[in-house]
């Protein structure tokens, strides 16, 4: 089993969080659940960066953090929907802040990293009011 050279900081509460919904699709799966889309095609249409295997990877690991539980329902094919706990549904005001402070720091967050960036990260901009997962389908 594979053991991590340095030691986490489990009394962090910033690392616990991003150990459960830091990575790059992560809050966009979990705003997209809190907004009503439940199975993975309907994610991956939303999000279509990001590709089916990596999304049904992001929700496996939101799965076993508790954030999101699966329902699998009978039929051919079978039919998995997602659905958040509690815990994800608590999630979704830090979403909400870090939505607005995206919005809010965008120009300077743009002009920072346009400096080492090729292509202009212009064109990336969201339109004020726009969901983070509207924002991260063109991200």
């Amino acid at each position: 089993m594979y053991q991590r050279k340095i030691k986490e900081d489990t009394e962090c509460g910033i690392t616990i969080a991003m150990k459960a919904f830091g990575g790059k699709w992560k809050p966009c799966i979990i705003d997209a659940i809190g907004r009503g889309i439940s199975r993975p095609a309907d994610m991956q249409r939303m999000i279509n960066e990001a590709s089916p295997r990596v999304i049904q990877m992001q929700l496996s690991e939101l799965v076993a953090a508790g954030i999101v539980i699966r329902e699998i329902h009978d039929g051919f094919p079978l039919r998995s929907e997602y659905a958040l706990t509690e815990t994800g549904k608590s999630i979704l005001p830090v979403l909400a802040m870090m939505n607005s402070w995206g919005l809010e720091n965008r120009d300077q967050v743009l002009q920072a990293f346009s400096l080492n960036d090729s292509n202009p990260l212009e064109e990336l901009r969201p339109a004020e009011g726009r969901s983070l997962m509207e924002v991260c389908q063109t991200t």
